[in-house]
């Protein structure tokens, strides 16, 4: 049996209690900044995750979402970095004051006496992707791993041209192992997107992996109208990062730190 697939029964067989995710407000410069943190029951330390959502906003989605990480054994942190804003969900641009208020999330994620003294991963959704390859690239000591779900690889900000023929410069800068999520039937653009970031990673010999799932569109993992073949994906890939932050995050096969 291979390791990714060991990894894979391992999420499903290892479980850790949950404790229920609570609220709370982080300065920012002036800019108090709203997050949720989803802790595993039982004693600490525990391996942290920085969770970043996607333009859509934070919402009952997300919650659900660091709920399954937390379950999976990660304490996770999720910045609401549109409310201290007060941006809109959905907005039309990429706000660069906002990356402040992730960055302020990981080091109040870090400082924690609740999780391991030990660079952290990240999950970024969809526009959290960017600020996932953001963040990474300035803070390269902080970040140990990221997965992507649908992630976009380039400034949202950025003309129609470079979208479709270039990625962002963080790109070529990026040291942590990155996985990438996308489904087959996702945006075109957002597909290419992600397959030029793929190669121009495999290119300089990057540690990089894509796991593109069949018949699967954008926000397969929780929409209301999922087919069969989306649930199934969804399943598969809850498990596919939870492995690949345990690889690279060098946990134990029980998802504790060493």
């Amino acid at each position: 049996m291979s390791r990714v697939m060991v990894m894979l029964v391992l999420a499903a067989s290892v479980q850790p209690a949950f404790a229920e995710a609570v609220k709370g407000v982080l300065q920012s410069g002036a800019i108090e900044v709203p997050y949720e943190v989803a802790r595993p029951g039982g004693k600490g330390p525990f391996p942290p995750l920085l969770y970043i959502h996607a333009k859509r906003g934070y919402d009952e989605v997300d919650r659900a979402h660091i709920e399954q990480l937390a379950a999976q054994g990660f304490l996770v942190l999720a910045p609401d970095w549109q409310s201290g804003h007060f941006i809109e969900r959905w907005p039309d641009r990429h706000y660069p004051e906002t990356e402040a208020d992730v960055e302020a999330a990981l080091d109040v994620l870090l400082k924690r006496s609740d999780v391991c003294r030990m660079p952290a991963g990240i999950v970024g959704v969809s526009r959290g992707g960017y600020y996932a390859l953001r963040l990474a690239a300035k803070r390269p000591e902080a970040v140990a791993a990221i997965a992507t779900y649908y992630g976009h690889f380039q400034n949202p900000n950025a003309p129609e041209g470079q979208q479709l023929f270039s990625v962002a410069p963080e790109v070529k800068d990026l040291k942590a192992p990155l996985l990438q999520i996308i489904g087959d039937a996702d945006f075109e653009l957002r597909r290419i997107n992600n397959g030029r970031a793929f190669y121009s990673l495999v290119e300089r010999g990057a540690t990089v992996e894509i796991q593109m799932y069949p018949m699967a569109r954008r926000a397969f993992d929780f929409r209301n109208d999922a087919t069969p073949e989306e649930k199934i994906a969804a399943r598969h890939a809850r498990a596919r990062v939870r492995a690949w932050l345990v690889r690279h995050m060098r946990l134990g096969v029980d998802g504790r730190c060493k």
